[in-house]
């Protein structure tokens, strides 16, 4: 059954490709923030792995919602490694060691990454593409990712 809710086929499927790309973001984050948690070392191991537990948690849950919207669109969601590696713009790669402070980088810089890509897209995607849902929706998310991110800053201090 055709999609309609008042924006266009064209405006939805651009939309649902930039969330698409943020899908995969989040899936590579998902990824390196179970990395960290199960290959974290050194003496703040306790607390720091459960941080890392509540982190990945809440990506999971990014991650299910952000397919949904891309699914709200009437467009399927990327559900691959392979696509999701194409498609990012972060690398799976984590740079320098296992303890707490070169992991929280790493994540940090994965999610001001995600900060700026959703940014560039919330006015783009209610003005020109008429999706006011949508940028409500990335909004909102952005500002999880500016909290998470301020948390994770506050670790490194």
């Amino acid at each position: 059954m055709k999609t309609s809710i008042g924006i266009s086929d064209a405006n939805r499927k651009t939309v649902a490709e930039q969330l698409a790309k943020l899908l995969a973001d989040e899936f590579v984050l998902y990824t390196k923030t179970l990395n960290a948690h199960w290959n974290l070392e050194g003496p703040d191991f306790h607390s720091v792995h459960l941080y890392f537990e509540e982190l990945y948690e809440q990506s999971a849950e990014t991650i299910d919602s952000v397919a949904e919207r891309i699914r709200q669109l009437g467009h399927y969601a990327p559900a691959t490694l392979k696509d999701f590696l194409e498609l990012t713009h972060l690398t799976e790669k984590l740079k320098g060691g296992n303890t707490s402070g070169s992991l929280i980088k790493n994540l940090l810089e994965d999610h001001e990454s995600i900060i700026e890509f959703i940014r560039g897209n919330v006015n783009e995607f209610a003005d020109a593409h008429k999706d006011v849902g949508t940028s409500d929706y990335i909004t909102g998310l952005m500002e999880k990712h500016e909290k998470t991110a301020w948390m994770l800053r506050a670790h490194i201090k």
